[in-house]
């Protein structure tokens, strides 16, 4: 069984890790194990109790519990905090009782004088070792309210010194790896920008002396697409954990008699192989339980952005769709400047219908054509914003979030649609409902250029500050609603890039694009920290012309093939002999597409070292084949002056070590000479001479008989 009970102890067990949490001598429900798998139930530590330090400090500051309320001597983070209807703010959680269902444990509290309950819900992910946790928060007695509710709470083992991994950036600089050691305090990360952000993504990992393919890890993420919060803290008396949910910051919320509150979940796991082992068990549990379409393959697209900007019609679509078509291109993207007045940014958002001077006859003929030449049809929205030059806003000024006694701020001459509002989903519901009912559309980029200012819901009220909660809610009723009318359509999350990259959006959508960054060098390094938390399956990643004069484009093309192939160049630009490279470099991501989108990832030279080189290996789940990517990038010193001088090769090979390929099985690879066993070329390795700014991609295919 995943989950077992032993005197109000419970025990979580997946394939190769297990979670303990009970009632320690004092009643308090507390974290107890996080770890290895061990032989038996009587292996495992009882929960722990804590002795008396002083007068300053009580026995509760010391406990590790499983989800702190505010109150007594306790001065760590709490993970609930409320105000009663008679400003009461102590909170007091007892334990009730606990439920177990097969893979799902649900322990429930209640405060010790009102009538506000606490259910902490435990899903174990056997086969990924992922524990699932959210908790939800009833009331049946007077209206409270909400200050803070974490999702989860996760305790390290005591006694040691950790590092935080988290990531960082901005705009066209997303997903920036930082590592940091952690010392006695509380260090936070978080989103106040009503999505995930540009800035921050809620995920993080724990070791305390871990490399990528050794080592213990601990790892978790959280499954909200709106602001967030994570509070890492160390106390005084050696104890580490990780605090995570919705951002507390300008929140409240009104938990009326006899209604409930739900977090969004956060999925935790444990690793002694490393950040690599941590990676690849969260990207099989988004690949299996949460992307929409699971492992179906991703078709290569053309996006026409590039190429024309806001002047799309018929004509200039169609030429680019049979240059596409002709490269072997699957999915043909028109993006922004289809709809309604759309001939810049400042016109035409919330219009979601084809602008009658550029398509005359509406957006069939050109499907129709698109469809004819073997390739998919897709569009671009922005569902979220209206421009105040729109028909949408001119009849609804009050569906913005805004003030009403402030200047409404416009960011890219754009305002926020008020998605909290019931009006403003099911205005959203039905006109992209009627848009993708009249036509054949199978892919839509949902985009979204800018971060809130502003934050008012004037008709709610004194409830305004649930505007950062229901805002989401309401999303993901408006994009939930229309997967489940066109369940067929292919969703991609695009937020300028990678600003609403997370394991919530990912239930609706099922790529990110992951930066409008597309130059490759940059990209190694924002794919790298992506590649931290999600699946290659879930990048988008494109081959465009930015610094084309000094990137070749097999180089572009082998960056972009590290997830799903998509291009975004002026086809119209490229000679015929650039665009028949590409046709094959098309083909040969088709022939890998199986293994790169499915295949288990192993970073065997990352980015940020001080290597040159970088390298990545995809290997698919029989362990059959893998494919390798490597690349050499400009360095400092004597490979920057050897740059300068075009007569000068300085073709010096990389040194890898292979992963995930069965030992005693024998393997050719491509250009390294006869086979060898699997362990040889994980063990021994093998070199691959490059060439400052060169690439290849090699097949490792396993050698039958």
């Amino acid at each position: 069984m995943p989950i077992s009970a032993r005197d109000n102890t419970w025990i979580l067990e997946t394939e190769h890790t297990a979670y303990v949490l009970g009632l320690n001598t004092a009643g308090a429900l507390v974290h107890a194990y996080w770890g290895e798998r061990l032989p038996g139930a009587a292996d495992y530590p009882e929960p722990p109790d804590s002795i008396f330090h002083a007068s300053f400090t009580g026995p509760g500051h010391m406990w590790p519990e499983e989800y702190a309320g505010l109150t007594g001597l306790k001065y760590v983070e709490p993970a609930l905090t409320v105000t009663f209807a008679d400003g009461v703010r102590d909170l007091v959680l007892g334990f009730e009782r606990a439920e177990v269902d097969g893979e799902h444990l649900v322990v429930h509290l209640r405060d010790a004088h009102y009538p506000l309950r606490v259910e902490l819900h435990y899903r174990t992910h056997v086969a990924h070792d992922l524990i699932e946790r959210w908790a939800v928060i009833g009331n049946d007695g007077a209206p409270l309210t909400i200050e803070r509710a974490f999702s989860a709470q996760w305790q390290a083992p005591i006694g040691r010194s950790y590092r935080l991994s988290y990531l960082s950036g901005r705009w066209i600089e997303e997903f920036q790896l930082h590592r940091q050691p952690l010392s006695p305090g509380v260090f936070v990360r978080e989103s106040r920008r009503l999505t995930t952000s540009h800035h921050a993504s809620p995920w993080f990992t724990l070791d305390d002396g871990a490399t990528e393919e050794h080592g213990e890890v601990w790892f978790g993420a959280l499954a909200w697409s709106g602001n967030w919060k994570l509070a890492a803290e160390v106390t005084d008396f050696g104890r580490t954990r990780l605090s995570l949910g919705i951002n507390d910051w300008d929140f409240a919320w009104r938990l009326g008699s006899g209604e409930r509150f739900t977090t969004p979940a956060s999925v935790g796991g444990y690793t002694r192989d490393g950040f690599g082992a941590a990676s690849r068990a969260l990207h099989a549990h988004v690949r299996d339980a949460v992307l929409p379409h699971g492992r179906s393959p991703h078709k290569v697209l053309y996006n026409s952005w590039e190429a024309t900007t806001f002047a799309v019609d018929v004509d200039s679509q169609t030429r680019l769709a049979e240059l596409a078509a002709a490269m072997g291109i699957e999915l043909f993207v028109m993006d922004d400047g289809w709809f309604q007045g759309r001939n810049s940014d400042d016109a035409g958002l919330g219009d979601w219908w084809p602008d009658p001077k550029k398509f005359p006859d509406g957006l069939k003929p050109l499907i129709d054509r698109v469809n004819a030449l073997g390739m998919d049809f897709g569009l671009w929205l922005e569902p979220e914003m209206v421009n105040p030059n729109s028909d949408l806003y001119r009849a609804h000024p009050e569906w913005v979030i805004h003030f009403p006694t402030r200047a409404r701020t416009e960011s890219r001459n754009q305002l926020i649609l008020n998605l909290a509002r019931v009006d403003v989903q099911d205005y959203l519901i039905d006109v992209i409902d009627r848009l993708l009912a009249a036509h054949n559309i199978t892919f839509i980029k949902w985009d979204m250029n800018r971060n809130v200012s502003e934050p008012g819901w004037p008709e709610a009220g004194e409830r305004q500050r649930e505007i950062w909660v229901r805002y989401v809610e309401g999303l993901y009723r408006v994009w939930g609603t229309l997967r489940e009318r066109h369940p067929n359509v292919v969703w991609q999350s695009c937020s300028g890039g990678g600003g609403r990259a997370d394991l919530g959006i990912l239930r609706l959508a099922d790529q990110i694009w992951a930066s409008d960054n597309t130059d490759a060098l940059s990209r190694l390094h924002i794919q790298h920290g992506f590649s931290q938390m999600l699946p290659a399956a879930a990048m988008e990643a494109w081959v465009t012309d930015v610094n084309a004069s000094r990137i070749s484009l097999e180089f572009r093309f082998h960056v972009a093939m590290q997830g799903v192939l998509g291009i975004g160049g002026n086809l119209l630009h490229w000679s015929e002999a650039e665009r028949a490279r590409a046709a094959k470099l098309v083909a040969q991501y088709k022939e890998i597409r199986p293994i790169v989108q499915d295949g288990e990832l192993y970073r065997l030279i990352s980015p940020e070292s001080a290597s040159p080189y970088v390298a990545t290996e995809y290997v698919s789940a029989d362990r059959s084949e893998a494919v390798v990517f490597v690349f050499r990038r400009i360095g400092g010193g004597a490979d920057a002056m050897l740059a300068g001088y075009h007569a000068i090769d300085p073709r010096q090979p990389a040194a890898l070590k292979l992963h995930g390929l069965d030992p005693a099985a024998r393997y050719k690879i491509t250009g390294q000479g006869p086979a060898r066993s699997g362990l040889a070329w994980m063990r021994a390795g093998l070199t691959v001479p490059l060439g400052h700014q060169e690439s290849k991609i090699l097949r490792v295919r396993r050698v039958v008989g």
